[in-house]
């Protein structure tokens, strides 16, 4: 193991062009959690690169390479010898022991309750982020941020490759059952969903436990491959179940459906910039802070959307809503309201806004 460990500390990190992510990494030590192709490897590695070679080591812990146990025996005396002042734990799984050095970086998909590091939460590309990888700021961005997401590895990828690529990183990241759930959660994309409905269907063809599919479904959610919204004030309520990135959609299942990739695509801009929203019967998304409510309605006019408003009244005169945005794909506007201001912003100009 000494002899592994020697050439990983002695093995130049290499690394295409980065594109700053809105995380940075200062000198204190972290836990970086995030999806597999989140892009938690590149943002460690270009933070490597400004240090002194001779100050850290770099260890994926998936290098099938590793034996765990001679890791844990050798791995602080290296630390110790060397010097090391920064070490980062890839992959990180927690039958490694943690060793004793000024900074510690470890990235994993799940959280550990490790007290003294501070946790870093890295989603795929927000609309903003996947802009630094355009050359052009116009529709023709919107157009292509539909069609790649937000994983920053697919604008590597060729066109006719990118279905199987996704569905291989999945593959190699999940295991079946948590594959076979996340399949059926694409297919209900945006739409109420819960545990037991997964449970009923996939029994169908299939012999599985239920207590399993549970704990394979809290681990998509732990991991963050599938997110859920409550229904205000029905804490008890069926979630409403959104993909991690829109491409998921597209590489696991035929069914576009455009309108339900629009919504997820709002609800996740919202996940990043860590605001606090709710559904309701006909309200796509509630901000009590904000006394607001945001609809998803990609090819609305003003008669589409004054009718979908008259729906709703009571909740907004419920909740007094002072601002209704109605998020497009290129409609801008306002429509007249004795409560509230209502306007139709484009989703290019809404997601990038204060």
């Amino acid at each position: 193991m000494e002899i592994l460990l020697e050439e990983l500390y002695k093995t130049d990190i290499n690394l295409d062009k980065f594109n700053y992510r809105k995380i940075f990494l200062g000198n204190s030590s972290y836990q970086i959690n995030g999806i597999s192709q989140s892009g938690k490897t590149k943002l460690v590695k270009n933070y490597l690169l400004e240090l002194k070679k001779s100050s850290y080591l770099y260890i994926d812990c998936n290098d099938t390479r590793i034996d765990i146990y001679e890791l844990n025996q050798n791995l602080p005396k290296f630390c110790n010898k060397h010097k090391i002042d920064t070490l980062v734990l890839d992959n990180y799984t927690d039958e490694i022991k943690i060793v004793n050095v000024a900074q510690l970086i470890i990235c994993s998909e799940l959280h550990y309750e490790i007290d003294y590091l501070n946790t870093l939460k890295l989603f795929p590309l927000d609309y903003e982020e996947f802009l630094a990888y355009e050359h052009k700021y116009d529709s023709t961005a919107l157009n292509h941020f539909f069609q790649l997401g937000g994983f920053p590895s697919m604008h590597k990828v060729n066109n006719d490759e990118r279905v199987t690529y996704i569905q291989k990183t999945l593959k190699y990241t999940l295991d079946d059952m948590e594959f076979d759930i996340l399949v059926f959660c694409a297919k209900m994309m945006a739409q109420k969903l819960s545990a037991y409905s997964i449970y009923e269907r996939l029994k169908q063809n299939r012999k599985i436990s239920k207590d399993k599919l549970y704990k394979s479904y809290e681990n998509l959610s732990s991991k963050g491959y599938i997110h859920h919204l409550q229904k205000i004030n029905h804490p008890k309520a069926t979630k409403k179940t959104y993909l991690c990135d829109t491409s998921l959609r597209l590489a696991l299942t035929t069914d576009k459906h455009f309108s339900r990739r629009f919504e997820n695509m709002i609800y996740l801009e919202l996940l990043k910039a860590n605001i606090k929203c709710f559904y309701d019967d006909g309200i796509d998304f509630y901000l009590p802070d904000n006394d607001e409510i945001i609809l998803g309605i990609a090819f609305a006019d003003e008669r589409v959307l004054f009718k979908k408003i008259e729906a709703i009244e009571a909740f907004i005169f419920t909740y007094q809503i002072q601002k209704i945005t109605a998020v497009t794909m290129s409609r801008e506007g306002s429509v007249s309201h004795p409560l509230s201001k209502v306007e139709m912003i484009p989703f290019d100009i809404w997601a990038i806004g204060d």
